[in-house]
């Protein structure tokens, strides 16, 4: 089934909060990470990012129904672009929405100087998810808690030719 991007505005935040919330709150609960899971931002604090001038929220839509978000950052005036956070309804994900819908970004954008995210070393699919996609680990693993380690992806720019 086709994925679509639609450049999220304030009018739909709402939805996109409920989405973001439901999405991470079994990591919230695996990991209890109160300060860092996005479950826990506030659609006020949401709300403040999609109006942020380097910042772009997309609605993931699979079959023209809503099933996830993704947030590009631009970084150093365009020259890299930063994910976060990328989120997938639970009862869409390993169907290959997230894959997708990362290729149409990749298309969409076009940072000089690549891509870059962090994520949650345990959470070995979505790892093997970004590693499949070309992106490479780098730096050092960063111990977040107990049992939760955060590592940096990056990935080379993808050519305009």
């Amino acid at each position: 089934m086709e994925v679509n991007l639609i450049r999220e505005g304030l009018a739909d935040a709402d939805i996109l909060h409920r989405m973001q919330v439901e999405a991470f709150m079994p990591l919230l609960r695996k990991y209890q990470d109160h300060a860092l899971n996005p479950a826990m931002e506030s659609l006020g604090r949401l709300i403040e990012k999609i109006q942020q001038p380097n910042s772009t929220f997309y609605l993931i839509l699979r079959g023209g129904q809503p099933v996830g978000g993704v947030r590009v950052v631009d970084l150093d005036s365009g020259c890299q672009c930063r994910i976060s956070p990328i989120f997938i309804l639970s009862a869409f994900q390993r169907l290959g929405v997230a894959q997708q819908a990362l290729r149409l970004l990749e298309r969409w954008h076009r940072p000089k100087e690549g891509w870059c995210l962090d994520s949650i070393v345990e959470e070995v699919g979505n790892c093997r998810l970004y590693e499949k996609l070309g992106f490479i680990r780098v730096g050092p693993v960063k111990w977040v808690q107990p049992g939760m380690h955060l590592v940096s992806y990056r990935k080379e720019a993808v050519s305009c030719a």
